[in-house]
């Protein structure tokens, strides 16, 4: 009895609710650190309705991360952590296996490639349904030879694949050898940032910025594949054309210090900022004319989306799922991979053409809440499981 009561737990001012038991999912992922996939999550935790589903989150790496702590203090939301084991933890499949039995879950949720695996293992025989986000890919990509063998036959026992962007899809067709048929592709989604102008003015006075100058910058981590050292060259080159430029770059990484030795090789000094890790980076981000994206990779990138939302332009490159964010020449200025060159010019016409600038913001910003608000995303996945559940 016990059992059924948990698995009907209802919202009694709901006739929907009344009429069926609200979806139970559990989430499974790395961690609820700080990251694109993290974002995600919450989004839809905090956005799903309550009425029709009850959202709980296993981390396989240990740590719940500072996400993760955020929302079981703001929100009540139960997080499971556990650190696996190298190679195939079979622990861990047997412990989100017992999760899963337990607690009644109706969806098995998994976000990046190797939750799938353990949460595949684990859903056998308990009934729950499963499916499996891919949140982006790895540069440069790579054929595996078990994936030929191996993924074909888990996704035929997957109710569902998604992909972040068709790019992500086309990729996973390719390299994992997933049938192009079963996968969806669902945009992420994020709620449009807000900016306190009291928050933003202290923060310029506390950077030094000036109100003559351009500010441009990101907002990621330093690795090697955001190819952060692009800009700090397009930066040298703006400034030896006389232009008053300030680059802000956010984030922490392991490509810091080689990439603080680069700016001071170019002899950048103060015209660069290291800010480093922000947990509140949407300040900073409102301080930028122009956000830079120019990795190698991407799959929907989450600090597009929020420049996008406070109507900033941007200059990104052509890769992932970039372009179908980012509409050349309309909501930003796309370059190939790699390319210097076209970096600097695409800079240089923002920079130059301010009524072309003003467009391309007003434009960036109403795509956004068009194509990539949290709402969105939200429905689709919502469709998505009770869809799932029901057959």
């Amino acid at each position: 009895m016990e059992e059924v009561l948990r698995n009907q737990e209802v919202d009694a001012t709901s006739p929907t609710a009344r009429r069926q038991p609200r979806t139970r999912i559990l989430h499974v992922t790395f961690n609820m650190g700080f990251g694109g996939t993290e974002q995600v999550i919450r989004q839809l935790v905090k956005n799903l309705d309550p009425n029709r589903f009850v959202c709980e989150i296993a981390c396989i790496d240990g740590e719940i991360g500072a996400i993760g702590k955020e929302m079981e203090a703001d929100n009540g939301i139960k997080i499971h952590s556990r650190q696996r084991g190298s190679g195939l933890d079979w622990k861990i499949i047997l412990w989100l296996r017992k999760l899963i039995r337990n607690d009644h879950f109706d969806i098995v949720h998994c976000h990046q490639y190797s939750p799938y695996t353990y949460g595949w293992f684990a859903h056998w025989g308990t009934g729950a349904k499963l499916i499996f986000t891919e949140h982006g890919r790895f540069h440069p990509d790579r054929y595996r030879k078990k994936a030929r063998f191996i993924n074909p036959l888990i996704a035929r026992t997957t109710k569902s694949l998604v992909a972040i962007s068709s790019a992500t899809r086309d990729a996973l067709v390719e390299y994992e050898y997933l049938p192009r048929h079963k996968i969806d592709v669902i945009y992420n989604g994020i709620a449009p940032l807000k900016v306190s102008v009291v928050r933003r003015e202290t923060l310029s006075k506390e950077l030094g910025l000036k109100t003559d100058e351009i500010v441009l910058g990101t907002v990621a981590r330093l690795d090697a594949v955001k190819n952060q050292a692009l800009i700090l060259r397009a930066t040298r080159a703006l400034l030896d054309k006389g232009l008053k430029i300030r680059l802000l770059l956010v984030g922490d990484g392991a490509e810091r210090e080689n990439l603080e030795a680069l700016a001071k090789k170019l002899k950048l000094g103060p015209a660069v900022i290291f800010a480093g890790f922000q947990t509140e980076p949407a300040d900073y981000l409102s301080l930028m004319d122009v956000f830079l994206l120019p990795s190698f990779t991407e799959g929907t990138s989450m600090t597009l989306l929020e420049a996008m939302s406070l109507g900033i332009p941007t200059v990104a490159t052509r890769v992932g799922g970039t372009p179908e964010i980012v509409m050349d020449g309309y909501t930003g200025i796309l370059v190939e991979s790699g390319d210097l060159k076209g970096f600097i010019t695409a800079l240089q016409t923002l920079i130059d053409m301010p009524k072309k600038k003003r467009e391309i913001a007003q434009q960036a910003k109403s795509r956004f809440n068009k194509c990539f608000s949290v709402q969105k995303m939200v429905e689709q996945y919502a469709c998505l499981y009770e869809t799932n559940r029901n057959t």
